[in-house]
């Protein structure tokens, strides 16, 4: 199955990546842009200090204008150096672990809604219950479409509440 979700995903990450290397390769942000980056504080690799971590639990949101430093990007993570309280401290972003990018000088903002395994396999569930349910015109099942080997999830998973927002699926 092509996973066009992943693959839009990191194309826009790579927006993000690329606008950071711009920056790297100019000194500065030109202009009057500035970078509004929100991350998850929780995801795997991201390191800050403690205190930081405390005090943002689940998601943080930095601003890159005047005062960065050593500000560096890859296609996995980036890192900058940022003060709080008048103390220097380096932050290692995953690229992954951004939800949101934005540039409010020119309006401009990206939203990433991480789209786990889980949540693939119910909206994958659904819509073969949809394809499922369509009657052809003399009422048999539409022929070449098979059901989905996957077992379906007890009653008591389906009573968990999960909620699919099909907004990462739709074009931005």
């Amino acid at each position: 199955m092509l996973r066009y979700d992943k693959m839009v995903e990191g194309a826009l990450r790579g927006v993000v990546r690329q606008a950071i290397e711009t920056v790297i390769d100019q000194g500065s942000l030109p202009g009057d842009h500035h970078f509004y980056i929100t991350f998850l504080t929780d995801y795997p690799g991201v390191k800050i200090p403690s205190y930081l971590k405390e005090r943002y639990p689940g998601e943080m949101t930095i601003v890159l204008q005047y005062q960065f430093y050593d500000l560096t990007v890859d296609h996995e993570f980036m890192s900058v150096k940022l003060s709080f309280n008048n103390i220097p401290e380096k932050l290692v972003v995953p690229l992954a672990a951004i939800s949101i990018f934005a540039d409010p000088s020119v309006n401009f903002a990206l939203q990433f809604q991480p789209v786990t395994d889980d949540l693939n396999e119910s909206l994958l569930d659904a819509l073969d219950e949809i394809a499922g349910d369509d009657d052809g015109p003399d009422g048999d099942k539409p022929k070449g479409k098979k059901k989905s080997s996957k077992k379906k999830k007890s009653e008591s998973d389906s009573d968990s509440g999960q909620v699919i927002s099909l907004d990462q699926f739709r074009k931005k």
